[in-house]
């Protein structure tokens, strides 16, 4: 356990130790919770997935309950009635949003953002209509098998405290081995490269996040109209790019998420992390480049490669102390592999800030829209985002 602080405010989970003052917090984040709209972007394989069944599950026991849970949906047309069905069967204001609708794509289209799609995009079609449901934003992914309910209080509580963004932090410790590793030996070392040249605010701010491609994050409604969404992977790091510009150090707050499990990805190919890291280096290169840093492309990866090396000793070494496995070789071989990721940019193809949107979030929740509501009488509470979008 420690209890060091960043450029940020951290805020750990020193457990069983809170006081009135601590409770009093706790209830604050709590309360909150029925001005929240969570979002929780899923895959057509999270369809009944354990994982997502647990996260679902336990956003049932939230008291009070969400003012929405959006889950913008990713699936084949054949496919997106069973996942619909699957989720409004759990006792949640849930709203389904089919990204890859026929009506979403004409949708884009017609504004001229039709170029490119993935994870980002999803997200970002979900941010304007959460938004308007609620006073604060929880965004976190659905494959975490150690998910708790208790997670949005905590990322809910920094806005309690009048803080505009929260990001989760937590270890990645699975099988008796270290995950995390496009945390660990891409992003980390790169981050650190650039800082030996460059003082630069922005260095500072993405390095104080202990674990900046976390999926879970918390911010104001204000905050997440204002977000330019990446539209495939390197969405954390866009998301960190734009909380800097609008709240900086003193209105962000990282908290302390405990251990999680996640589903893991293969290193090779671009489907693994390999190609994961080609778009999370371009968003975290454009990032450093619009908070003023040039960095010198011609020598960055060899010095990458060079701190990386330093991290893998030290990673050995924290393993070994705590009786963990440890493949040196197989990390020095994903350093490789990430090294070629380090490139310039390229084109910006971030999608606006809601504020600046070329239509409404109700457009997209009509043209998201994956079947008729379900008229089951398994609900009889009111959809606050379905009666919007009717207005």
């Amino acid at each position: 356990m420690e209890y060091v602080q960043e450029r940020i405010a951290t805020l750990h989970e020193f457990g069983g130790t809170a006081g009135a003052s601590g409770d009093s917090l706790a209830c604050d984040a709590a309360d909150a919770v029925a001005e929240t709209a969570v979002v929780v972007p899923m895959a057509g394989r999270e369809h009944e997935s354990p994982a997502a069944e647990r996260v679902l599950s336990e956003l049932e026991g939230l008291t009070p309950e969400p003012a929405a849970v959006i889950v913008p949906v990713r699936a084949d047309a054949d496919r997106i009635e069973p996942f619909r069905k699957w989720l409004e069967s759990f006792a949640l204001p849930v709203r389904v949003l089919w990204c890859n609708a026929p009506a979403v794509t004409d949708l884009l289209a017609n504004a001229g953002l039709a170029n490119g799609f993935g994870k980002g995009r999803d997200v970002w079609l979900a941010l304007g209509p959460a938004a308007e449901a609620g006073e604060y934003v929880v965004v976190h992914d659905a494959d975490a098998k150690s998910y708790e309910a208790e997670h949005v209080h905590r990322l809910l509580a920094p806005l309690t405290m009048r803080f505009d963004f929260s990001k989760g932090y937590y270890a990645r410790i699975e099988d008796d081995r270290l995950y995390g590793r496009l945390f660990r030996l891409f992003y980390a070392p790169l981050v650190r490269t650039l800082a030996t040249r460059h003082d630069a605010p922005v260095l500072d701010y993405l390095g104080a996040f202990r674990y900046a491609l976390a999926g879970e994050f918390a911010a104001t409604a204000s905050l997440a109209r204002r977000l330019r969404a990446p539209r495939a992977w390197g969405l954390e790091v866009g998301t960190l790019g734009d909380a800097f510009d609008v709240a900086s150090f003193a209105g962000s707050a990282q908290v302390d998420l405990g251990r999680h499990e996640h589903d893991h990805r293969a290193v090779a190919g671009e489907t693994g992390l390999e190609g994961m890291s080609r778009q999370v280096a371009a968003e975290l290169l454009r990032v450093v480049e619009d908070g003023g840093v040039e960095p010198d492309y011609e020598t960055l990866q060899d010095r990458y490669r060079a701190t990386g090396a330093r991290l893998v000793d030290q990673y050995r070494a924290d393993a070994a102390f705590n009786g963990l496995a440890y493949d040196s070789a197989s990390e020095r071989d994903q350093l490789a592999r990430y090294a070629a990721a380090i490139a310039p940019p390229g084109p910006d193809r971030r999608l606006p800030r809601w504020t600046d949107a070329p239509f409404e979030p109700a457009a997209v929740l009509e043209a998201a829209r994956p079947a008729p509501p379900a008229e089951d009488g398994r609900r009889t509470r009111r959809d606050p985002i379905d009666s919007r979008a009717q207005d």
